[in-house]
């Protein structure tokens, strides 16, 4: 796993879902049924904090490149930039 926060150019259905990610300047297809995640606290925790903040929707799916790389994706929308991220890979 790598833990990243990088830009991400993303497409996504009407519903919302990923269809496919340009990462790195590689184009990723999405090549599983994509699973929202709940949110991922730890990016957002402060012992200060009394109340966690509320966390946006982040997915969680395999990307396969034309060439046939693939890494799975944890990606989220950032609201107060308006772009997405990937927050982590696995390969």
């Amino acid at each position: 796993m790598t833990l990243l926060n990088e830009p991400v150019a993303v497409w996504t259905t009407p519903a919302g879902q990923p269809e496919r990610i340009v990462w790195r300047k590689r184009r990723f297809r999405v090549s599983d049924t994509p699973t929202q995640l709940s949110g991922v606290p730890e990016l957002f925790w402060d012992p200060a904090l009394t109340h966690p903040p509320a966390c946006p929707p982040a997915w969680r799916f395999q990307g396969t490149t034309d060439d046939g790389e693939t890494c799975v994706f944890d990606i989220r929308h950032d609201d107060r930039r308006g772009e997405w991220q990937v927050l982590r890979t696995y390969a």
